[in-house]
This record gives C-alpha cells, structure tokens and sequence, in this order.
C-alpha cells in the first residue's frame, strides 16, 4: 500500500460518498412534505421508513458478509450507489403506495448491499495507525455532501415551489456522477479469501459467536448509545416546537453538516494519537450535554451552540467507532465485523426514534432528551469501566 494517508481509493470512494449524499440529502427535509402531497398519512410515512430501515439494517450484515466470502468490496459498493440513485427518479414516476413503498426499500437496500464493503475498502486503504484520519477523511466528504444537498434543495424551491417531482429527477445528476466515479476505482482481488458457497441471508449472525471480547464490549457499548440516540428528526422537531421556521430549521441542519463537516478529520487525527476510545468516550459525554441542555432550550444562541457540540459529538463517534471495529477484527473478516454492528445499528435506531416518540408523545419533549441524555451518560460509565484498549495506540 502507498505510504500516503488519503490514497487514490480513499479519494475516490469519498467522493462517490459525498455526490450520492448530495442526492440523498436534497430529498431528506422534503420527503415527509411529498409523501404528505401524494396522500401519504403520518402511520403509512412511519410505515415505509420502518420497513426501509429493516431491509438496509439486516442487509448490512449480509452484504459484509458476502463480500468478505467473495474477496471483493467494489461490486458490492458499485451495485449498492446504483441501486441508491435509480430510487430518486423512481419516486417521482408513480405515486402509488406500494410502488413508493419499493422504490424508497430500493434505496435502502443500495445502502445495506454497499456500506460494509466500502468500509471495509477504507479499512484496508489504511494501517492501524492511520484508521481514524481515513475514516475522517471520509466522514468530510460525506458530510459536505449532506451539507451541499438541502442548500440545492432549498435554492430548486425558491425558483420551483412545490415541483418535488422535479426535485426527485434532479437529484439523479449527482446520483449519476458518483456511479461513474465508482468505475475509477481498481481493486486488487484478494487471493488468500477462503472461499464460501454457503453464505446464508443471517450468516453473518454466527461472527459474534466467534468474536473478540473486546469486541463483544465495544460493540454491545455502542449499540446501547444506540438505543439512546433517537432520528435526528427530533432535533429539528423541537427546533419547530419553539417556533422556527421551516427556513430557519434547514438551515440549522446545513449549519450542523458544515461543522460535522470540519470536525471530522481533525478529530479523526486525535483518535489515532491518543486512541479511540478517549475520542468516542468525549463524544458521547458531549452528546449527553446536548440532549440534557436540549430539553431545556429556547433561544437562537442557546440552540447554535447546541448544535455545535453535537456536530462535535458526531465527528467524534461513528466514523471512529467504525475504524476502532477494523482495528481490532481479522483483515479477513473486516466487512462482516463492521456489517454486523452496522446491521443491529440500523435495527436500535429504529427502536430508539419509537421509544423516543413514545416518550414525547406521551411526557413531552423535555423529558424524551432527558432520558436521552442520562442514558447516554449511563453509557459513558460503562464505556470507562468495561472497554479496554489494548494499546493508547491500535
């Protein structure tokens, strides 16, 4: 492997993320409003991402799996942005439910079959030393992408209200041009895969029965947090509830997006300097503050620097938490080792937005941050007390 830290791979495969995160995230703040428009009620519009979710989470797993079995990441990571990108257009083709219902599944599906292969593929781009500046590296890219999105959205609106038929199309374009970047990308088939024929849909359930401990600890760790860290919906929610406007609650995203933009590397560098664990345990304790302070927010200012800790928070916990997983799993095993956390991941989140809408719904949204936030300390303690690291250094 090169000596450089950011290779032609990890380059490449970046901005492939960053294009097909603009696509995503022009949709994102308009698809409950055109679900909405085509006659969708909040149950069917819970429905669909529910059932999205569970396809792109158990799909995670299976796909890692398979790509370790086969040796290969980039026709999964290729198939995968495809799948992604022919959603967009296939959405604003027919509004029928059940044709909604497989288009947007469609779209998850592209991400559970590309997203443990292509970390996977950033993990063996990098050494043990430099896991957290690439998946920083790649973390920006992604992010800028998310930030980039809602702006083209919100610009598309302004001179063509309410064409989200249109929007839909557009968002193809850059969909498009990360599919033709994937076609750059030239890996090395890996000769020494021991080959399996009988990779069933939850094989990959059985890695955790031959695990680490360690990684068993980490993994059951960050899947508590999980539990904890509800749709960051419920942000921008609380952001209307005290009286912002559909502008202004986009732009706090934008403005949160840019920053988890500009945290991630450096904070990717930390992590290989004084270890993973140090970074992911500040990041959750930040998370903790935000969701605590949240419940009881009320003012622009207040709500500006909440929203900077959290951008902190974020830069400091998934794309490490990824590389920390890489880290301390066989090379062999990498895809299945980050599918299977990816996989009961996607499936906590889901259960944490429900436990967490419950909670509003039924005690309002001070106490749904609030329990939030001291479950997520609660999380910090055991992270403190039963993760270990091997080394300062990995």
């Amino acid at each position: 492997m090169s000596s450089r830290i950011i290779t032609r791979i990890v380059l490449l495969v970046s901005l492939v993320s960053l294009f097909t995160d603009i696509a995503s995230e022009m949709l994102y703040p308009i698809m409950p409003v055109y679900l909405s428009s085509i006659g969708f009620s909040a149950l069917l519009i819970g429905i669909l991402e529910g059932i999205a979710e569970a396809t792109a989470g158990i799909s995670k797993g299976y796909f890692g799996n398979l790509s370790d079995s086969k040796g290969l990441r980039m026709p999964f990571v290729r198939w995968g942005y495809s799948l992604s990108a022919i959603s967009k257009p296939l959405l604003a083709i027919f509004s029928f439910p059940i044709w909604v219902f497989f288009a947007r599944t469609l779209d998850r599906l592209g991400k559970g079959i590309r997203t443990s292969a292509r970390d996977a593929l950033l993990s063996d781009e990098a050494t043990k030393e430099t896991k957290g500046k690439v998946f920083g590296f790649h973390r920006t890219l992604d992010t800028v992408g998310a930030a980039i999105g809602p702006v083209v959205a919100l610009v598309f609106l302004y001179f063509y209200p309410e064409q989200y038929k249109w929007l839909f199309i557009f968002a193809f374009l850059p969909g498009l041009l990360a599919i033709l970047i994937t076609f750059l990308v030239k890996e090395k088939r890996k000769n020494d895969v021991e080959k399996k024929n009988n990779v069933g849909f939850l094989t990959y359930l059985k890695y955790w029965n031959h695990s680490s401990l360690l990684y068993k600890k980490l993994v059951a760790g960050l899947l508590l947090f999980t539990f904890f860290n509800s749709s960051d919906a419920f942000l921008l929610l609380n952001l209307k509830r005290n009286g912002m406007s559909d502008s202004l609650m986009i732009g706090f995203y934008i403005f949160y997006n840019f920053l988890y933009a500009l945290f991630s590397y450096p904070l990717g560098t930390l992590a290989d300097k004084i270890g993973m664990k140090k970074v992911i345990v500040i990041g959750l304790t930040v998370f903790a503050i935000v969701y605590f302070f949240m419940a009881f927010a009320d003012t622009f200012l207040v709500f500006g620097i909440l929203f900077l800790l959290y951008a902190v928070y974020a830069a400091s916990t998934e794309s490490i938490a990824k590389a920390w997983i890489s880290n301390i799993s066989d090379k062999s095993k990498t895809a299945t080792a980050i599918g299977f956390y990816n996989s009961f991941s996607s499936i906590f989140t889901l259960l944490a937005s429900s436990f967490a809408g419950f909670i509003w719904i039924k005690f309002g949204a001070a106490t749904s941050f609030m329990i939030s936030g001291i479950g997520v300390a609660l999380v910090v303690i055991y992270f403190l007390i039963f993760v270990k690291e091997k080394s300062n250094k990995f």
